[in-house]
C-alpha cells in the first residue's frame, strides 16, 4: 500500500486545473508518485553526504532535480527549515502558508540597493597602535566599561576621567617571531660571535622588517634598563640600534620616543658595567655619534630633537653633583653633535668648569686614582672639542692648515713672538674696545697670535697681492671669532700650549 494517500492526488489535480479526477486514477498515480519521491530524496541524501553535512536541505532537493533534468522548484532558497500547517478536515494533508502577494504592490514597490562589486579593499587596522574610527572596525564601544558597581568597590567614583588606550593585536608570522627570538637572543648571550655580526647586517639590509620595529624598541628599552651592569650587552644593543637605523626600508621615526631614551641612557649614566676593568668610556663615545646621527638625520622632521637632548647633555654637564663619567658623557655628546654646538653651549661654560676640574687633576688634591684618571678622560674630551671646534674656525685660513711648500726652518717648537703693546692696533678695523671687560685678557693674547701672524706673513713679501688676500681672511676670521665670544683667546687661556699643537699638523712650524 501506498504511502501517498489518493485523496492527495485529487488535491493535487484540483490545483493544477483537474476538478474530477476518478478513484481508479487516483490510486494508480499514488504508487507512481511515491517512487519518483523516494527517488529524488535518494539524490538528495547523497548530495547531502557529500558536502559533509547531517541535515537535509533545500539545496540538496534542488541538485537531485537538476541531476534527474526536472524543472527545479523555485522560491525555496532559504536554509530555514520549512513551516507546514494541517490541512482543514484532513488528517494526514499538509501545506505551506504562503501569502498572497498583490502584483500592484511588487511593481509600485521601490527598487531595492544594486549589490556592490565584488573588490578587494585596504583600510588601516591600527596606527601607531591606535585603532582609527573607520566602519571597517569594530567599534570603540564593543569594549564594555566597567559598572559602576565595580567602580564604587574601589572607591574611585570622584577621580578624573581616565583615557583607555584600547590594545590592537598584532599578527606576526611564525617566520618573523622565530627572526626577533633569534636576534634577542644573540644579542643577550652571544653578542661577541660572527653570527651576531651577521644578524646585525640582516637588521641593516632586509627590507621585511617593518612589523618588527615596534617589538625591538620595547625590547632594546626594556634591557637597557635592566642590563646597566652589563656593558657587553648595552653595547650590543647599541649595536642593535644602529643597524635599525641604517636599513633603508624600515620607517623609524614613530619609535624614535622609545629608543632616544636608551641612547641617552648610555651616555650619561652615572655608571655602566660593574667592573673596574670594563670600558664604559668606548661605549659613551659609540652612543654619543649615533645620537648626533639621529640628529642629523631626524633633525628637520622633529624641530624640537636636538633642543630637548642638548638641554639633557648641558644639564649633566653643568651640574656639578653629577660623577666624571657622566661629565664625560656630556662633553662627548655635545661634541659629537658639530662645532657650533661645541662653541655655544660647551665653550662659555669652559672656564667656569675648569675650575671644578682642575683639583680632580692634581695629585696633591685628589689622591683616589681612579678619580683622577677620570678627570683627565674628561680633560681629554673637552681638548678634542675645544680642538675641534677650533680647526673648524682655523678653516678659514686656507694656506695655514695646508703643508709649507718652501723650506721650513724647524725651531724648539715654540713660537716667537714680538711684544704685543707694539702691535697693537696694527690691524684694520680691528676694535680695542670689548663687549666684555671680563675677556679682555683672553682676547689680548689671542689678537696678539692672529696679528704676529698676520705681520710675519706680511713682512716676508710686502707687495704681493696674495698676502694681502690673506691679510684680508685674517682680519675677516678674527672679527668674526671676536663676535663668538673670543674664541682664541679663551681657549689659549684656558688649554695653553697643548690645544694649539692639537690642531697643528705636524708639517706646519712657525718662526719669525
Amino acid at each position: 500500500m501506498s504511502i501517498v494517500p489518493k485523496e492527495t492526488i485529487e488535491v493535487i489535480a484540483q490545483s493544477v486545473g483537474i476538478p474530477s479526477l476518478g478513484a481508479d486514477a487516483s490510486a494508480a498515480l499514488a504508487p507512481d508518485v511515491e517512487y519518483r519521491l523516494r527517488e529524488i530524496m535518494q539524490e538528495a541524501i547523497k548530495c547531502m553526504r557529500h558536502a559533509k553535512r547531517t541535515v537535509l536541505t533545500v539545496d540538496d532537493v534542488e541538485s537531485a532535480l537538476t541531476l534527474r533534468n526536472v524543472e527545479p522548484i523555485y522560491g525555496f532558497a532559504s536554509g530555514d527549515p520549512l513551516r507546514f500547517k494541517r490541512a482543514v478536515g484532513h488528517k494526514d494533508l499538509f501545506y505551506l502558508d504562503d501569502r498572497e502577494v498583490d502584483f500592484k504592490e511588487i511593481i509600485e514597490a521601490p527598487l531595492p540597493k544594486a549589490p556592490l562589486d565584488t573588490a578587494v579593499v585596504a583600510h588601516w587596522l591600527a596606527i601607531e597602535g591606535v585603532q582609527p574610527a573607520i566602519p571597517e572596525n569594530p567599534p570603540i564601544d564593543a569594549i564594555v566599561p566597567p559598572t559602576e558597581n565595580k567602580r564604587t568597590e574601589h572607591g574611585k567614583d570622584e577621580g578624573p576621567p581616565v583615557d583607555v588606550k584600547l590594545p590592537v593585536k598584532h599578527i606576526l608570522s611564525r617566520e618573523l617571531q622565530m627572526y626577533f627570538d633569534k636576534i634577542a637572543e644573540l644579542t643577550m648571550s652571544r653578542s661577541d660571535t660572527s653570527l651576531f655580526k651577521e644578524a646585525l647586517v640582516s637588521l641593516s639590509k632586509d627590507s621585511g622588517l617593518h612589523p618588527l620595529v615596534p617589538y625591538f624598541s620595547y625590547f632594546i628599552a626594556d634591557e637597557v634598563t635592566r642590563s646597566l651592569g652589563d656593558l657587553p650587552v648595552l653595547f650590543a644593543l647599541m649595536r642593535v640600534v644602529q643597524s635599525l637605523l641604517r636599513n633603508p626600508h624600515i620607517h623609524i621615526e614613530p619609535y624614535l620616543h622609545q629608543l632616544m631614551p636608551s641612547m641617552i641612557t648610555c651616555i650619561v649614566a652615572k655608571r655602566l658595567g660593574h667592573r673596574l676593568s670594563d670600558n664604559h668610556w668606548e661605549l659613551r663615545d659609540f652612543s654619543a655619534n649615533l645620537v648626533a646621527s639621529v640628529c642629523r638625520r631626524f633633525g628637520h622632521v622633529y624641530h624640537n630633537l636636538q633642543n630637548r637632548l642638548t638641554k639633557t647633555l648641558v644639564h649633566a654637564f653643568l651640574d656639578p653633583a653629577k660623577s666624571l663619567t657622566q661629565h664625560y658623557g656630556a662633553v662627548q655628546g655635545l661634541s659629537a653633535l658639530g662645532p657650533s654646538a661645541i662653541r655655544l653651549l660647551l665653550l662659555p661654560n669652559l672656564v667656569t668648569y675648569m675650575q671644578l676640574l682642575e683639583p680632580e687633576l692634581q695629585l696633591e688634591k685628589q689622591k683616589n686614582e681612579m678619580k683622577r684618571k677620570e678627570a683627565w678622560r674628561v680633560y681629554g674630551a673637552l681638548l678634542c672639542a675645544a680642538g675641534k671646534c677650533l680647526y673648524d674656525r682655523l678653516k678659514l685660513f686656507p694656506g695655514l692648515l695646508s703643508p709649507s711648500t718652501r723650506p721650513v726652518l724647524r725651531s724648539n717648537k715654540r713660537v716667537a713672538t714680538n711684544n704685543p703693546r707694539n702691535l697693537q692696533g696694527a690691524m684694520d678695523g680691528f676694535s680695542t674696545q670689548l663687549a666684555n671687560p671680563g675677556m679682555t685678557q683672553a682676547s689680548s693674547s689671542s689678537g696678539q697670535m692672529v696679528e704676529n701672524i698676520t705681520s710675519v706673513a706680511i713682512r716676508r713679501d710686502q707687495g704681493s697681492d696674495h698676502m694681502q688676500r690673506v691679510s684680508a681672511v685674517l682680519r675677516q676670521a678674527w672679527k668674526e671669532d671676536q663676535d663668538a665670544g673670543h674664541l682664541l683667546g679663551s681657549l689659549y687661556e684656558v688649554f695653553g700650549e697643548a690645544i694649539f699643537s692639537f690642531v697643528q699638523p705636524p708639517e706646519i712650524s712657525f718662526f719669525v
